[in-house]
Parts: C-alpha cells; structure tokens; sequence
C-alpha cells in the first residue's frame, strides 16, 4: 500500500475523476434518443443500441476489475478512452456505409449492414465506459476515505454525470427534429466529431495527471482466503446495482417513447420527448448537488431508503393519473427553440424521479463496499458487470411496453424500486464482520 497522496494531488486526482464520471454520462445516454432514429426505421430497434452498450459490461466488468489491479488506474483509463474514440468513430461510419446492404430479415423486413454497425459501435462504447466506471467508483470512495465522505465524493461526480446527462439527449434532439424514414445517423454526425474530439483529448490530458495508485501491483498474482461473494451486502447490493441501473435508464428512455407514441399525437414529439427527459437528468444534477452537501451527515443507507419509496410513489401516480390529464413542462424543438408545452402529467412524475435515482447509485455502491478492504478493487468489478442491468431491464420493459402499454412496462420499474428499499432497511447490514480485510 503506497502513502497517502498529497492534498494537491488528491485535488487533481478528484477533479480527473470528476471529468471521467461526466465522459461515463455523455457516451452512455447517446443511445436513447439516437435510438429513436433506428426506431424510425426498425420498429423493435429502439433500445437495441443501448442493451449493445450495457451489454459489454456483462464481459468487460470483472476484466476491469482485474486490471485496476495489474495495470492500475491510470493505465486502465487511458485504455478505456482510446477504446471510446474507437467506438465513436464506428458509430459514424454507421452513418455513411452499409445503408443499402442487406443481412438478415426481422419479421420479413430486411435489416441493412450500417445498423449492425451502429451496434457495434455501441457495444465497444460499452467496453469504454465500463472501464471507466470501474475506475472512477472505487478512486471517488478511497479518495474521500470511505463512509459518508466517500459517498460525498461519489454524489459530487455524479452531479457533473448527470449534467452530461441534461445535455445529450437534449442536443441529439435539437439536432434530429423530427425523426422520418429518411432521418440517419449523419444528422448527429456533429456530435459524433465533438465526442471523438473529446475522447482523443481526454486521452492527452489523463496522460499528464498523476493519479494516485492505491493498490500498486507487485508482481506476484495475490491470492485471498475468501472474495467479494463472502459478503452477504456485497452480493445483495451487487443485484441492487442491476436494478438500479435498469431504473435510471428505463425511466427517462421509456418515457421518450411513450411522448413521442402516436396516441399522444405530439408536434414534433421525439425533440420534444428529448427535451422533456433532458429535465430528468437535470434533475439529476440537482440531486446529485443537493446530496453532496448532506452525505457528510445523512448516512447512504437513510438516502437510499427515503428516495427508493419516494420513487415508487412518483412512479404509481404516473401509471394510475390519465393521460388526459396535462400540464405545462419545459422542453425544446428547433422550431421554437426552449418553451413550455402541454404534456401528460404523467411525465412529470416520471421526471421527477430524477431526484430520487440521483443518490441511488452512491449509496448502493458505498453500502456495498463498507468493509471490504483488499476485496474493493475486485467487488468494483463485480460491480461494473452488473450494470449490465441498464441494457437488460429497460429493453424488458421496452418489450412489456410494446406489448401491453407504455404506462404498465413501469410496473417493472415499481418491482426493482421496492427491492432497493429492502436493500436498503435490511439488505445493506454488513453480517460478515468476521472476515479479513486486511494483509
């Protein structure tokens, strides 16, 4: 175990990491809106892109895991950016070849070559901020000293996630309009620039910045008597942090399309829709805002238990209240620029919820580690494959959605929110305290 860095080392290492949790955010929440541009083409495709992109967490977590260990962390990140710039750069060929080559067929429509492009942009996307994760999480924790600061940490880079979060979707709307057969990847072929510019330059900069590395390799391959899955909290949180991302993403993903549904009739729905799931993540920001300056004092576990029932109620209402019923939301559309349009208020509820997932995965993620000493770097890992949830889940409640109605695929949604709760009343108690965490 190396010394403890420095002040102003640490202050650079955190803003670093600040800076990796906004390029998470920004890659991450391409896929929804640019899904409604597949969409408009495949009617199935809509979260394809973005079960491609959590997907690769399901292979890549634990690898990852690893090499925090082998490699360390700065070696890990600048390996995870030049992975991104690559799955950036074959999204944009989606956009320019293979549009009138044919593969297989779905439902006797034929799919053409630059879609499976698109995907495996997506999907090596996945592998880059699956890295990413994995190292910023348990850097933010170690850097804050675990406990209520380390969840401090997490929550305040998470407030700049969430602002990437705000912008993306609300940028690939202004950008998209209004989405026709004719509508392809080359109308956010901009942002795609701006995003590989940003990774290759990221690259450069995390080149130059010292980042401690707690847990130095040695050389020799270690070998502990037990691992991550002896911990009864681990695991439980491990299953929460899959829940949770599949809430996060299906939330505001899931509520795009229902806006943007021809039984709502929308003018220009899918910008608006955009600009309407933009607030949820600048909700987000706020919530991430509002608990950085309270995790010094309010314990993750109280967070986690009053934002996981106040979801649910949020969520009721907007299953249960008509969609008759409306209310004026701030949105976008490159027509009328920013305004206040007529939406079911069911969206406000939905959107609302942003409040609530803000805190959510701080305080699964710090829950779940308090106590694991030496297991830390490899239960990151376990982490990060979980998040895998966030291509699983919303994809199920997109096929419930499709099947039975918008509104009734977030009963889904209900189901995993009642589970944090549990996780976060009984689930959360370390009752392995027996075990060694220390050399």
């Amino acid at each position: 175990m190396t010394a403890a860095p420095k002040k102003t080392g640490s202050l650079v290492a955190i803003i670093t990491m600040f800076f990796l949790f906004g390029m998470i955010s920004f890659v991450t929440n391409l896929a929804a809106p640019i899904g409604t541009i597949w969409k408009g083409h495949y009617e199935w495709a809509g979260m394809i892109g973005n079960f491609m992109n959590f997907l690769a967490y399901l292979f890549m977590g634990i690898p990852a895991g690893n090499m925090l260990v082998k490699i360390g962390y700065k070696k890990t990140a600048l390996i995870a950016l030049a992975v991104g710039a690559v799955g950036i750069a074959v999204q944009y060929l989606s956009g320019i070849v293979g549009g009138d080559v044919a593969t297989f067929s779905v439902n006797g429509e034929p799919v053409m070559l630059n879609y499976l492009i698109y995907l495996l942009g997506a999907f090596i996307c996945g592998f880059c901020v699956c890295m990413l994760n994995t190292v910023v999480n348990p850097m933010l924790n170690l850097l804050g000293g675990g406990g209520r600061k380390g969840n401090q940490l997490l929550q305040a880079g998470g407030s700049l996630n969430s602002l990437t979060g705000t912008l993306t979707p609300l940028f690939v709307g202004m950008l998209v309009g209004t989405v026709t057969a004719s509508t392809t990847m080359a109308s956010v072929s901009v942002l795609l620039y701006i995003a590989f510019a940003v990774f290759v330059a990221s690259f450069l900069i995390i080149s130059f910045v010292n980042i401690p590395e707690p847990q130095q390799n040695t050389g020799a391959k270690k070998k502990f008597s037990h691992s991550p899955w002896s911990f009864r909290h681990t695991v439980l949180g491990v299953i929460g942090i899959f829940f949770y991302v599949g809430i996060e993403v299906g939330i505001p993903g899931v509520l795009i399309f229902y806006l943007s549904s021809p039984e709502l009739n929308l003018p220009n729905g899918v910008a608006l829709a955009g600009g309407v799931a933009a607030v949820y993540w600048l909700l987000m920001l706020v919530g991430r805002l509002s608990s950085s300056a309270i995790s010094g004092f309010v314990s993750s576990r109280v967070q986690l238990m009053v934002t996981s029932a106040t979801a649910i109620v949020l969520v009721l209402l907007a299953i249960f209240i008509s969609s008759d019923v409306r209310i004026s939301m701030p949105s976008y559309s490159v027509e009328d620029g920013f305004s206040m349009v007529q939406m079911p208020i069911k969206a406000l509820f939905l959107v609302l919820c942003g409040l609530c997932t803000s805190v959510m995965w701080g305080s699964i993620f710090n829950l779940a580690v308090e106590g694991l000493g030496k297991y830390t770097a490899q239960a990151s890992g376990i982490f990060m494959m979980m998040v895998v949830g966030g291509g699983v889940m919303p994809w199920i409640q997109e096929t419930i959605g499709r099947s039975i109605g918008w509104m009734a695929s977030y009963w889904l949604v209900v189901a995993m929110l009642a589970y944090l709760f549990y996780y976060a009343v009984i689930g959360s108690k370390n009752v392995n305290k027996n075990i060694p965490v220390t050399d």
